[in-house]
């Protein structure tokens, strides 16, 4: 299976960076399966951080191979009450519960964002908040959050985009 990882910078050797920021499932890294989603990704990085270029890489993931020997947390493709609680913990960080190699899960976009924001201040109820996810096309991510989960996949190019 080919994934995708938007960035500034091409990455041949994908490594495990502690963020500063809370992400959905916390520290890993982080891919998609949408090559379009990994273009706004990497423009988005870019233009936050002021250099380099915006950058595709592109990845072969074992997935056969990973699924049996790999951890594997997989969530349904649209927005659910487990998925929601878990990126919940996540960006509050009080997830306590089994780690895992690998996560997959919808991707919580910039309007993602803004939504569990309301639902974290408590502006939307938890059903408020699904039904308003259901609603959206989101793509999927796939994040690595440990060595042996990235030796799993394997690089193929770099796209440096205009």
């Amino acid at each position: 299976m080919l994934v995708y990882h938007g960035t500034n910078v091409v990455v041949k050797e994908p490594k495990i960076i502690i963020s500063n920021r809370l992400l959905d499932t916390g520290t890993g890294f982080y891919t998609t399966t949408n090559r379009e989603q990994a273009i706004i990704f990497a423009k988005k990085v870019f233009e936050r951080r002021k250099q380099g270029a915006p950058v595709i890489n592109v990845y072969e993931m074992d997935e056969k191979t990973a699924q049996q020997e790999c951890s594997v947390l997989r969530f349904p493709p649209k927005p659910n009450y487990d998925w929601l609680d878990f990126v919940t913990a996540r960006r509050n960080s009080v997830y306590s519960e089994e780690e895992y190699d690998i996560i997959i899960g919808p991707i919580a976009n910039d309007d993602v964002f803004r939504t569990l924001g309301l639902y974290l201040t408590a502006v939307l109820s938890r059903e408020q908040t699904i039904e308003s996810l259901k609603t959206r096309e989101l793509y999927t991510q796939i994040i690595f959050s440990t060595e042996k989960a990235l030796s799993f996949l394997q690089f193929l190019r770099s796209e440096v985009l205009e």
